[in-house]
């Protein structure tokens, strides 16, 4: 039985169109059409490009002409709404007067294009990139709930098969986040591995870019397309970028898997810990090693990340509060990008302090292992509205128990993937996340690979399931 382009990822899409055996028209065509009847109530998108069949017309046309371009020539992926763009408007998910951002093309969004990619539309992001509920996307699993954030637009679109990948961008955990609640792949690559020019600032020392997409594969090959060293970008590093594809597959028989206990587990949803303990003995079973790892001082490095944030995030938005504009944002992000001003340069110093202590904590683990494993996410997906969750013996914001566990590879910059690892009771998508020694994807995604070839979780197809009239809640509490 041949596969139907809708369950395919962009590996297998893009064979078919190098053969001819599929036209880039013909899949832009479906995807519109898909995006046109589900993303009214998914709420995915903000703009939906009007000239992405044009683009497919023409990468049509250089096949008959026997000019692929690239490994993703015809294929369509959505921009997350705070990546530039040259032909669709940038709003960073702010209606905020006076932020004017230039139509161009990201770097990573040209990289995307020169190798023939078709970008079909920009999705919905948390205002600024600051928060995890990506208001009003939900989730497709479930639509009384969220889908994450703050790459919330793009997890939601990529989960409902409304195209095949999308870019997020991460700065405490927003790719990784809507990966593992919307029960896709997320990939935080190494801080420097891809070029943030272009991309809307939030915190200038912990924003990453990088993928989301339906299989690790793909998240393989977008990176090899997007990696590389911009000069536009100072944080961007001149590393040599490796063919990631090229080791997908090998086995992972001797490799060491570490498993810190303290911090990432022991305060997560049971049906999490349960889900994660499977991982661990599934890699086990593949031949791998694990190793039980103890990280020092990991319950400092929230407040740590908080104020290195909050005081970037303001220093961004300064000529935003001298002339009153936050009182336009959402009441979130405006209480966040306002209390930015009261981290004080102690604060700061001691953050970044803790910052060069935990990397170094890190770096001796790594001496140990070859990935670190932990739950992505403490709880999978809650309910659109809910302002506290019960993980621990005190209540939470959901924004503090979504960063727990994602935070640490974005304070010291290490490359983390998210992929899933199975359903709750509430059949609602579970994470894993990997993370390695910087610069070394190869290994993180060789890892993710293996994991996902036993299970192939990801090829589970959302039910888009409307909330039940008979609970207006929307689902159980987490507890």
């Amino acid at each position: 039985m041949k596969t139907a382009p809708l369950d395919m990822d962009i590996v297998g899409l893009a064979g078919l169109i190098r053969s001819r055996a599929l036209s880039p028209v013909t899949l832009v065509e479906s995807l519109l059409d898909r995006i046109a009847t589900i993303d009214p109530e998914l709420l995915s998108f903000v703009h939906v490009s009007d000239t992405a069949l044009k683009q497919a017309a023409n990468a049509e046309e250089m096949l008959r002409q026997g000019k692929a371009i690239g490994p993703l020539h015809g294929i369509p992926i959505a921009i997350k709404d705070n990546y530039l763009t040259l032909d669709m408007p940038t709003t960073a998910g702010s209606t905020v007067p006076g932020y004017d951002f230039p139509q161009r093309d990201a770097a990573a969004v040209k990289r995307l294009r020169d190798a023939g990619a078709i970008p079909i539309g920009k999705t919905r992001t948390h205002e600024f990139a600051w928060g995890t509920v990506t208001h009003p996307t939900k989730n497709p699993w479930d639509l009384a709930r969220v889908p994450g954030g703050s790459s919330g637009g793009s997890g939601a679109a990529v989960a409902a098969r409304l195209v095949p990948a999308g870019l997020g961008s991460d700065t405490g955990g927003s790719i990784r986040i809507p990966a593992s609640l919307c029960g896709v792949v997320g990939l935080k690559p190494t801080f420097g591995r891809i070029s943030r020019d272009g991309i809307v600032p939030h915190s200038w020392s912990l924003d990453h870019a990088g993928p989301l997409t339906r299989s690790v594969r793909d998240a393989a090959l977008l990176l090899n397309v997007m990696a590389g060293y911009d000069p536009n970008d100072t944080a961007c590093q001149n590393h040599p970028v490796p063919d990631y594809l090229a080791t997908l597959g090998q086995p992972i028989a001797g490799m060491k898997i570490g498993v810190c206990r303290n911090h990432f587990f022991g305060a997560n949803e049971p049906d999490v810990e349960r889900a994660v303990e499977r991982s661990i003995d599934d890699l086990a079973r593949l031949g791998a090693q694990i190793v039980e790892l103890h990280i020092d001082h990991l319950e400092y490095g929230l407040g740590a990340i908080f104020a290195i944030e909050l005081a970037s995030s303001s220093a961004y938005h300064d000529r935003g509060l001298q002339r009153g504009a936050t009182a336009g944002m959402t009441d979130d992000v405006r209480t966040l990008v306002e209390i930015g001003r009261m981290v004080s340069a102690s604060d700061m110093i001691k953050a970044e302090q803790l910052r060069a202590m935990l990397m170094k904590n890190f770096f001796n683990a790594f001496e140990k292992v070859d990935v670190i494993l932990t739950p992505s996410m403490p709880l999978t997906a809650w309910k659109a509205g809910q302002t506290e969750i019960d993980l621990t013996s005190r209540k939470e914001s959901p924004l503090e128990a979504s960063w727990r566990l994602s935070y640490p590879f974005n304070l010291t910059g290490m490359p983390a993937i998210s992929l899933p690892c199975g359903f709750d009771r509430r059949d609602l998508p579970i994470g894993l996340q990997l993370a390695a020694k910087p610069f070394d994807e190869a290994t993180l995604l060789r890892v993710a690979h293996a994991y996902e070839a036993i299970h192939r979780w990801g090829d589970r197809m959302p039910p888009l399931r409307k909330p039940d009239p008979a609970d207006p809640a929307g689902g159980a509490e987490h507890v």
